[in-house]
């Protein structure tokens, strides 16, 4: 088979967690005069890394410093490893001449940690080298005025050594930071052309670069078309059997219509190697059953066991909601294509969901395949994914474009649950925020969203709020 050239997939490798730097510190003159309390300090730090390996996290120690030449030295350990994040812990009370170089050289965001041993002291038995180890917020304020000074920002967490309230926010941050790390090393395949009328999904791919880093591939669906395998392909029996193993395939599912969303998904697959994507947003109107279309008619299958691999894939040319889709993915949270269906004023309920690629892993039961013969409102026919999402929490996450070309992130946190579905081969939620649906329909539309968006499991609002701090965006999460 003749494979149109694209670049070889061993350039690009998708990463598995974000490199975050740790250097503790406390001040040096302390150590002769408190014999225990260094000892006691470095079995601290020595926790801290472990726990922060628990997050997925690439871990470099730079070590414990106890001047400013020390902190030169592992300023520049840190700059070297080309951290995601640096998490600075103020064990005990340090100068910020310690940390400056860290806020010159260091090249990625700063995290302050302040962990103290224990919950609070033993006062009655303390003498002041073991009141030191639980002065470490002493030095936050001097740290905080440094970095203003310098114009550098930084985020803080406090708490003690084993305080699950602090390590929930210490892993939000690392989290943020892997989702950082992978939209700036991302490579986003665009195939076909923008959906005629739809002017809100456009988008200009430098602004993506521009936002969000990354690069943006410009593809033909000719690059797909030569990957296609033929009929016999023993890939294509793989991918079916795949298929049947992931879906139930409904009795409307027609099996040449089966058969060529499977050839078409094994031609995804090799899309996306071939390209190193680690996404995909996708578009072809089509005439008279030519090939073209043919292939747009046959993307929601291979599309959609893209989307629960990590590998978002949407149609509608809808770049931006793809990425909101890759962010609320790396955050754990799946993240299905959305758009608003209906409202039901008798149950509460804002009706949301949409035709085509779906992120499998947040059904709330095994997903269907339904045979479609229309798409409504497009070209296309054959196979679509049809369930409903995990009842409980759930986060809307959007990407506005403002009028300037910045991008902001949009959150909203709901609940799933039952009520009637339509069975017109569409992932479907009923989402109940607690309000009046008109009203919410009409403050989330007055926030500047486009009409799609990413739906997640679980409240990730929190989450999406330090990814947008990281990457300097906008954040604005609507509760009405």
């Amino acid at each position: 088979m003749t494979v149109a050239s694209g670049p070889d997939s061993t350039t690009h490798t998708r990463r598995t967690g974000p490199t975050v730097g740790l250097v503790a510190g406390g001040l040096g003159t302390y150590w002769p005069q408190f014999p225990d309390l260094l000892p006691q300090l470095r079995c601290s730090a020595a926790r801290v890394a472990e726990r922060m390996r628990g997050f997925d996290a690439q871990v470099v120690d730079a070590g414990f410093v106890s001047d400013e030449r020390e902190g030169a030295t592992a300023a520049e350990r840190l700059r070297s490893a080309d951290c995601d994040l640096i998490v600075c812990f103020l064990t005990t009370y340090m100068t910020s001449s310690m940390v400056a170089p860290i806020a010159r050289r260091g090249q990625a965001p700063v995290l302050f940690v302040n962990l103290q041993p224990t919950a609070s002291m033993d006062h009655e038995s303390f003498d002041t080298g073991q009141w030191l180890a639980y002065c470490g917020a002493c030095p936050l304020p001097e740290m905080a005025n440094l970095f203003e000074r310098l114009g550098v920002e930084f985020r803080s967490v406090s708490g003690y050594l084993e305080d699950e309230r602090a390590w929930e926010r210490i892993g939000r941050w690392i989290r943020a930071a892997g989702v950082r790390a992978t939209l700036e090393g991302a490579r986003h395949g665009l195939m076909g052309h923008v959906y005629p009328g739809m002017m809100d999904v456009a988008t200009d791919p430098t602004l993506i670069t521009r936002n969000l880093g990354g690069h943006v591939e410009v593809l033909e669906f000719d690059d797909l078309r030569e990957r296609v395998p033929g009929t016999e392909e023993a890939a294509v029996a793989a991918k079916l059997d795949e298929a049947r193993a992931v879906f139930e395939v409904t009795d409307s599912v027609a099996d040449e219509d089966f058969r060529w969303g499977a050839r078409v998904a094994v031609g995804l697959d090799r899309l996306v190697a071939d390209f190193g994507l680690d996404s995909l947003s996708y578009y072809h109107r089509g005439l008279s059953g030519e090939l073209h279309e043919r292939l747009g008619a046959g993307m929601i299958l291979g599309a959609s066991l893209l989307t629960a691999r990590g590998v978002p894939a949407v149609g509608e040319f809808e770049l931006r909601t793809c990425m909101a889709m890759l962010v609320m993915d790396r955050l754990g949270a799946g993240g299905s294509f959305t758009e608003l269906q209906a409202l039901d004023f008798t149950r509460g309920h804002v009706e949301m969901g949409h035709d085509g690629p779906a992120h499998l892993a947040i059904s709330a039961r095994r997903p269907l395949l339904r045979g479609l013969g229309v798409f409504h409102g497009k070209r296309g026919y054959g196979v679509s994914v049809e369930f409903d999402v995990e009842h409980g929490p759930v986060t809307l996450c959007g990407v506005i474009q403002r009028r300037d070309g910045s991008f902001a992130l949009l959150t909203a946190e709901g609940r799933t649950g039952e009520g009637p579905l339509l069975r017109i081969g569409n992932t479907t939620s009923r989402v109940d925020f607690g309000c009046d649906p008109g009203e919410w329909v009409d403050a989330w539309s007055a926030t500047g969203i486009a009409h799609h968006w990413a739906l997640g499991t679980g409240h990730r609002a929190a989450d999406v709020r330090a990814v947008a701090d990281l990457l300097g965006l906008e954040y604005t999460h609507l509760a009405v």
